[in-house]
Formats: structure tokens, C-alpha cells, sequence
């Protein structure tokens, strides 16, 4: 089978973070985060975001964002989100479990979140038989494969914090977000209000490892606990703080999160010539969401895997990496061309 548009999960390492992690990988350092590889890349995230910036790294995204948002509320709370968000589809009720919170999905437009949808859940503040709306949480990239903009995002914070709520961004792919953009990654985060970040990697060339970013550090007083209870502290962080610190090296992830969008502008620009195929939504980064006609949908995953969204209106995702090549792309829609000449 080749390499498929299955998820960007799916691709491998980059080589130069591979090659980082294998330098990091000689004698002795204290662990837990007490190396200088870990301190290092802290330092990148705080010349990057802002010197009071707190970082704390852990495993994965389900656990960033459980961390980020365990961090900001209580279990009374409630945690507003779109529909189609990670935390409510894809993370095995970690986030209720883990926080304790009710999470209240609203519907998205264009996979994301919007202040009206949001206003009808701000209620019951004060009154003890109702879950108290705690926080608002976005991803960007959205699950939809589109880009919040700053003045969107800025919007939903100024909403939170009027009734004292917080804002959480879930940022598996958040170079992708910037390439988009482009913008560095604090003009369309902090300064826009968010209060926590989760800055993800693995989805543009990392193994593993994310970091957690909290832009108040007043709100961190707990977090470091609440990690070693969620089983996210890593007692070889070094490896973590390595493949960082490679990611930021000359840009690295601006290099390979650019390449991945451009694959998937390619591939919207070959699928749009093909009459039968359908583009949903806007492709604003490495995310490509089409309505296919069924019968070729199984033929086509046995060649060139992918995941359907939605079974009912037969739509598919199909997501590009930053090792997927123009070639992959255009053998892929001379096979849909074939499939659909039969």
C-alpha cells in the first residue's frame, strides 16, 4: 500500500529530529526535565511567546489538552467546544474524565466555533444546580481543515474573559495554522487572548511530545501535579526537549508544515478538474474534505488509504504530510480518473 492521505500521523519522523534525538541519546542527564535539552527548548518557547510563558511537556495531544484544561477549571465547570472538536470526538472522554467537566458541543460553521453559538450556554453562572461555564476550547487548524482569524479568535476571547471564562486552543497543527496565515505563532495566540495552548509537533515531523503553554502564570500553581497524576510527566524529557529544539532550528516546521499545505492546495487544484468530486470545505492548510461518489471509495482506500467523515453524504478526509510528494498526489487522481471511467 502506498502512503495514503489517511493522517498526518501517519508519515514518519523527519530526518533532523531523528538525527537530534540520536545526539540527545549520549551519557547521563538528570531526568524529569532537568537536562539541558528541556531547558533549552523552554527557553525557545519563551523567546518565541513571551518570558513569562510557563511550558510543560508531556506525551501527546490527548493529554495536552487534558492538561491545559484541567489546569483551568473545576469539575463544576463546563467546557464549550464545537461538535466536531478532538476533545468531544476523538479523545475517549479523557478530557470529562480526567477534568471532571461537562463538555457542551455547539454546532461549527466551517468547523469553527462562533460567538453566537457560544452565547445561548452562558447561563446559569452562580447558581449551584448548574455546571458552570468554566472555559471555550478551539483547535486551529479546526478538525474541518480551516483557519481561525485573529480577529475570530480574538472575538471568542473577549467573550470568555467578559465572564470570566478562559480560552483553550488545541494546536495539533498549529504550524499549518501559521504557514496559513502567515503570522508568527504569538500574534495569533497570546495576543489574541488565548490562554492556554496546546502546541503540537507530532502531526509535522516529530515522534512524539507536545507542549503545554500557559500565558498566566498565576495559573499554574497546580499544573506540575496535576501532570505526574495524569500520567504525562516523562521521566526522559530530554528526548522531548531535542526533537523541539531541532523543530525550531532554522524553522524547521515552518519548512515542513509548507510543504504539507502546498500538497494539499495540489490536490485540490487536480480533484476540482474532476467533475464528480465535490470540495466541502475551504483548504486552508493540509486538509482536504470531499464529497466522493461511493462506489470508487473502496477501490481507491485499497491503493491509497484514507478515512471516510461522514458515511451518509460519502464524505472523505484526506490529509497531507510533510513527506508527501507531488508525484503520490498526481497518481492518486489518475487513479480516481480510472476508477470513474469504468
Amino acid at each position: 500500500m502506498k502512503k495514503g492521505f489517511a493522517s498526518d500521523n501517519n508519515s514518519g519522523v523527519h530526518p533532523a529530529i531523528f538525527k537530534a534525538m540520536e545526539a540527545a541519546n549520549q551519557g547521563h542527564v538528570v531526568g524529569y526535565g532537568n537536562d539541558p535539552f528541556t531547558q533549552n527548548a523552554i527557553d525557545i518557547f519563551k523567546q518565541r511567546f513571551g518570558r513569562e510563558t510557563e511550558v510543560f511537556f508531556v506525551f501527546n495531544g490527548t493529554g495536552a489538552n487534558v492538561l491545559g484544561l484541567s489546569t483551568l477549571t473545576q469539575s463544576f465547570n463546563s467546557i464549550i467546544c464545537a461538535e466536531t472538536a478532538h476533545i468531544q470526538e476523538d479523545e475517549c472522554g479523557a478530557p470529562e474524565k480526567f477534568t471532571g467537566c461537562k463538555l457542551i458541543p455547539v454546532e461549527p460553521v466551517n468547523g469553527k466555533v462562533t460567538p453566537e453559538a457560544v452565547l445561548p450556554h452562558l447561563k446559569g453562572f452562580e447558581f449551584e444546580h448548574h455546571s458552570q461555564p468554566g472555559a471555550i476550547s478551539i483547535s486551529q487548524v479546526t478538525e474541518m481543515g480551516t483557519v481561525y482569524q485573529p480577529k475570530e479568535i480574538i472575538a471568542l476571547a473577549d467573550l470568555a474573559h467578559k465572564h470570566n471564562m478562559f480560552l483553550h486552543m488545541d494546536g495539533a497543527r498549529i504550524a499549518n495554522a501559521a504557514v496559513s496565515l502567515d503570522l508568527e505563532f504569538k500574534t495569533f495566540t497570546k495576543d489574541c487572548g488565548v490562554d492556554v495552548l496546546s502546541f503540537g509537533g507530532t502531526k509535522n515531523g516529530m515522534m512524539l511530545g507536545e507542549a503545554v503553554l500557559f500565558f498566566n502564570p498565576e495559573l499554574t500553581k497546580l499544573t506540575k501535579y496535576i501532570r505526574k497524576q495524569s500520567m504525562q510527566l516523562y521521566s526522559k524529557m530530554r528526548f522531548v526537549g531535542a526533537q523541539f529544539q531541532a523543530y525550531f532550528e532554522n524553522d524547521l516546521w515552518r519548512e515542513t508544515a509548507s510543504h504539507s499545505n502546498k500538497m494539499a492546495k495540489l490536490l485540490e487544484k487536480e480533484v476540482s478538474r474532476i467533475p464528480e468530486i465535490k470540495i466541502t470545505q475551504p483548504v486552508e492548510a493540509n486538509g482536504i474534505f470531499a464529497i466522493v461518489p461511493p462506489e470508487i471509495i473502496e477501490p481507491l482506500k485499497e491503493q491509497f488509504f484514507f478515512y471516510m467523515w461522514d458515511e451518509i453524504k460519502s464524505e472523505v478526509r484526506w490529509m497531507c504530510s510533510f513527506d508527501t510528494t507531488e508525484q503520490e498526489i498526481l497518481d492518486f487522481v489518475k487513479l480516481i480518473r480510472k476508477l470513474l471511467a469504468k
